[in-house]
């Protein structure tokens, strides 16, 4: 599995109009409110909420990753936002966030899970990326650059 699998027009946001960690959160959570992958938005909203007061995913260089497991998905689902302003995010290195990446998965799928967010965080830990990324002016834009870049690495 790669991350441009998981991702589509439906569930990637150009620009986020909201400056709250809470409120972005939610947002993409909402991506799916209509996903019949989804069984329980409600729950699958909890479980990234949940793992968010254990620890902040905002993992530093303006980047999120909010995540969570549960049985509320029949697969592993991902969405993706960015925001010209800044978010507060209580990041690790104390620095707002602008580009946010939902995953959330099976819960039996742990290990496919765990592969998605290391692959998430090889490809955002690229200075240049994160600048295309950032400077991108549409849905179809990001899903692009996340497929040239995702060029470079194999399947999960």
């Amino acid at each position: 599995m790669k991350v441009t699998d998981l991702l589509n027009t439906k569930v990637v946001i150009s620009e986020l109009n909201s400056t709250k960690k809470n409120d972005v959160i939610n947002k993409l959570v909402d991506l799916f409110k209509f996903d019949p992958r989804v069984l329980d938005l409600e729950k699958v909203r909890t479980a990234v909420m949940n793992r968010e007061q254990i620890m902040s995913t905002g993992v530093g260089k303006g980047f999120a990753i909010p995540h969570g497991k549960t049985s509320a998905v029949t697969e592993i689902i991902g969405a993706f936002g960015k925001s010209s302003k800044s978010i507060e995010y209580d990041s690790l290195d104390g620095k707002p966030v602008n580009l946010i990446f939902l995953l959330v998965g099976k819960d039996i799928l742990v290990s496919s899970h765990i592969k998605l967010l290391s692959r998430i965080s090889r490809l955002m830990n690229k200075d240049d990326f994160r600048d295309r990324l950032t400077n991108a002016g549409s849905t179809e834009e990001i899903i692009y650059l996340f497929k040239e870049e995702e060029k470079h690495f194999g399947d999960v």
